[in-house]
């Protein structure tokens, strides 16, 4: 089972796509794939509609996907989760998880242009496996016990300036991370039930050449861990997203240049499918 926003930009609806690879409409159970409906069970109450068959077939031809959760209330970020990927960013593996920002407004479809700021010059690509939060979730006795609190998960694009990250940054990344169109997000939710977050294969191309190649069992700090000791630091919300970190193969390594006008990013987590994305440069008048 996949849930889906598909529709205009600010004007998607709900869809889910059954375990036949049926597209349904969601309408008659929600108005909107959200964090109040994360957290109402909507994903159980989505099984029990599909079993009864009360979701009528959806005719979405043509419609644009747009991210599979909608107006996140957070996006919290995981730096340096692959050891692989700190070396290349010429840093140690990190004692405790790496905690930044992205502001959710830079949440967009999974196939929307990726706007690149005037001027900026080292915009770089990043596949994540995204965790979406279903239930409150406040000092976690255990990483076990976060599984109650995931309702799935998904694809991110941490898209990344890195001039504004590190050289402007003050020393917090966040500026690199928050320009308009910088987080991709989809194309579905797969319930978290239906995942293993630490047997996945992460793999990013730009123009169609491989760029990153990796899997979620190499990361630091996994899932369970990494929600358990964010409940620690701050509440999590139903709806809250968490970019779990990149792996090693993005521009910063030195090894591939960044990105340009008209190129093309295609990001693919194993058995959550795959975005695609072509940059466009933002002219001043």
């Amino acid at each position: 089972m996949e849930l889906l926003r598909l529709g205009p930009a600010g004007h998607e609806r709900p869809y889910v796509r059954d375990d036949a690879g049926v597209i349904r409409d969601l309408a008659p159970l929600t108005a909107e794939i959200d964090g109040a409906f994360l957290a109402a069970d909507g994903i159980a109450r989505t099984r029990e509609a599909l079993r009864r068959d009360e979701l009528p077939v959806a005719d979405v031809d043509g419609l644009r996907l747009g991210a599979p959760v909608a107006r996140p209330t957070a996006v919290l970020c995981i730096g340096q989760n692959y050891a692989a990927h700190a070396a290349e960013s010429g840093a140690e593996p990190p004692a405790h998880p790496v905690l930044f920002f992205k502001h959710p407004n830079t949440v967009v479809g999974p196939n929307d242009v990726v706007l690149l700021p005037p001027g900026a010059e080292k915009v770089d690509w990043e596949v994540e496996l995204a965790v979406v939060i279903g239930r409150t979730a406040r000092y976690l006795p255990s990483p076990e016990a976060a599984r109650d609190v995931i309702a799935g998960y998904t694809i991110s694009n941490d898209v990344s300036e890195r001039a504004y990250q590190l050289d402007v940054s003050g020393g917090q990344w966040s500026k690199g991370k928050c320009s308009e169109t910088f987080n991709p997000l989809g194309p579905a939710l797969v319930p978290a039930d239906e995942v293993d977050p630490q047997a996945l294969r992460l793999r990013s191309f730009v123009n169609g050449e491989p760029r990153q190649d990796s899997s979620t069992a190499d990361m630091i700090f996994p899932v369970l861990q990494l929600v358990h000791e964010l409940s620690h630091y701050l509440v999590l919300e139903p709806g809250d997203v968490i970019n779990t970190g990149t792996p090693q193969g993005v521009a910063l390594s030195g090894r591939f240049p960044y990105l340009q006008d008209g190129d093309e990013m295609t990001i693919e987590i194993e058995g959550l499918g795959q975005q695609r994305q072509r940059t466009e440069r933002v002219h001043l008048s």
